[in-house]
């Protein structure tokens, strides 16, 4: 892949820029999340010099083992659980993640929310920070709440102490037209404003867009864009842990 890490991570970001500027919105209000799964704790490393302070990850174990490695070097690392979570891996999530984008369903919420350990022990900060993920294609083999479901999970979540309730997470089928990558961003955009104006939920948060679309996700408002490919290059396929 050309460039170094800093190069890429200019690249990235001139494209977030470009995006914000075209829908008249400020590149500030647009979080890079550095998705470092099937990379070293050094490609973390490289690109935090660079810079970069936040990274998701989509296996338990891979990003504890990430985080241990790395917290020393670099404390202020905030750390994104951004895969599909069983419930029997909250309980390392809840200890060591910043944020999880991924939750779909009441009883791993509950279960975050019962492992999360008080503010300032193990050098969290305090609650986690919580994305719904949202099935906004309708596709069969994704994870995600269905939109139908998804006022009632969101009310239920925002009361369950030690988690802060931020938006919501969505990962739209592939396509390469500009107009249809919108239209699923869009919907999720929809719906975050729904549960704002019907259920008074304070959600700021859309996290959408990867590499091929961060574009038109920006352009639909997206303020977390997970980009992983054209940061650290093509990973090979691997199944979870």
């Amino acid at each position: 892949m050309a460039g170094g890490p800093a190069e890429r991570l200019r690249q990235v970001r001139l494209r977030i820029e470009r995006a914000a500027q075209a829908a008249g919105r400020d590149a500030a209000e647009v979080r890079l999340l550095a998705v470092s799964k099937t990379f070293g704790a050094e490609a973390v490393a490289a690109m935090a010099r660079c810079g970069q302070a936040e990274f998701g990850e989509n296996y338990v174990q891979e990003g504890v083992a990430k985080i241990a490695a790395l917290r020393q070097q670099w404390p202020a690392l905030c750390w994104h659980f951004i895969g599909p979570l069983q419930s029997n891996k909250t309980r390392e999530v809840a200890a060591g993640f910043d944020w999880v984008h991924s939750v779909d369903r009441l009883s791993v919420a509950q279960r975050l929310s019962a492992q999360r350990p008080p503010p300032g022990e193990g050098g969290l900060p305090g609650p986690l920070q919580l994305c719904l993920q949202v099935n906004v294609s309708g596709e069969a083999s994704k994870s995600g709440v269905h939109p139908e479901q998804l006022p009632e999970l969101a009310r239920e979540v925002a009361r369950l102490p030690g988690l802060r309730l931020r938006g919501l997470m969505g990962i739209p089928a592939p396509e390469t037209d500009p107009a249809a990558q919108r239209a699923p961003f869009a919907r999720l955009r929809e719906l975050r404003d729904q549960l704002v104006a019907r259920q008074g939920l304070a959600l700021d948060t859309l996290s959408m867009g990867m590499s091929a679309d961060l574009e038109a996700a920006v352009l639909e408002g997206a303020t977390i864009v997970r980009v992983g490919s054209a940061l650290f290059g093509e990973r090979a396929r691997r199944a979870p842990p």
